[in-house]
């Protein structure tokens, strides 16, 4: 029983370290990417994808009783948030003139 325990233990951390490692990878595109469409596009899918795992990770840990619907709420709505904020950024940037090419 206590090896079935550390892999469900284990499990969970591979999920909270998986989601930190997406976040770190957007950190890395919003740095190095040439301009404002690419780094939107990598930072909004890598930031929803690694709060996600970490939401996933944390309600593994903690099992699965009403925190868990409370970190499906936070996901839901940091999407719904990251989705409408990227969209005001990349019409900006359109409206002000910025092609896809040009540097930020």
């Amino acid at each position: 029983m206590a090896v079935l325990d550390a892999f469900y233990h284990s499990l969970g951390w591979l999920w909270l370290v998986l989601g930190a490692g997406f976040f770190l990878a957007g950190t890395v595109a919003l740095i190095r990417f040439p301009d404002v469409y690419s780094r939107l596009h990598a930072l909004t899918k890598a930031d929803n994808l690694g709060l996600g795992l970490i939401c996933l990770g944390m309600a593994w840990e903690l099992g699965w009783g009403r925190q868990s619907l409370k970190f499906l709420l936070i996901w839901l709505l940091a999407l719904l948030a990251g989705s409408v904020s990227c969209h005001l950024v990349a019409r900006f940037a359109l409206r002000s003139g910025l092609g896809p090419d040009d540097p930020p």
